[in-house]
């Protein structure tokens, strides 16, 4: 390290004296008593002057394009279909994850299993939902969202079927 450089902290306490600006003020002051005589072309960009004219009227703002086939929203047909389909294979799912339940002897791993399903449909739905002017892929963010309700309902389909005895156990 040089000698000459001095690395001690106490020179940078801040000072909040404000007598040490006279000569700011002055400069700013020649500046604008400058500026006062000059005309618009003559002034550089640190010297414009400030006037209270109105400035010219703004143009208008181009029409919004429509492209044909592009939504914002979903037919509800298309978002019933989305629904559907979602809930169809999550019912599958939440029937099959029962039945596992139910025949297995140790009860951890189809916990386990019921609870990487609920974080893998929470986690789509959720990365689902990101995609912005995309109403379908918004579409299957909802149905994604609502899946482990499907699931549920066919699980508890399943149940009343076993307590019943509609299905032979």
């Amino acid at each position: 390290m040089p000698e000459n450089v001095d690395t001690s902290t106490a020179d940078f306490a801040p000072l909040f004296d404000t007598g040490e600006n006279d000569v700011l003020d002055e400069e700013l002051s020649r500046q604008t008593t400058s500026a006062e005589g000059m005309t618009p072309d003559e002034m550089t960009p640190d010297e414009t002057a400030s006037d209270d004219a109105p400035s010219a009227p703004l143009p208008a703002p181009a029409p919004p394009i429509v492209v044909e086939g592009t939504y914002l929203s979903v037919k509800w047909w298309t978002f019933v279909g989305v629904l559907a389909g979602v809930w169809f294979v999550s019912a599958a799912a939440g029937a099959g994850l029962y039945y596992y339940w139910y025949q297995s002897a140790d009860k951890t791993w189809p916990v386990f299993v019921v609870l990487v399903y609920i974080v893998v449909t929470t986690a789509g739905a959720l990365v689902a939902s990101t995609a912005q002017r995309k109403p379908l892929v918004s579409a299957l963010a909802i149905a994604l969202m609502s899946a482990p309700l499907a699931a549920t309902a066919a699980a508890a389909v399943f149940y009343g079927a076993y307590v019943f005895g509609w299905i032979a156990r």
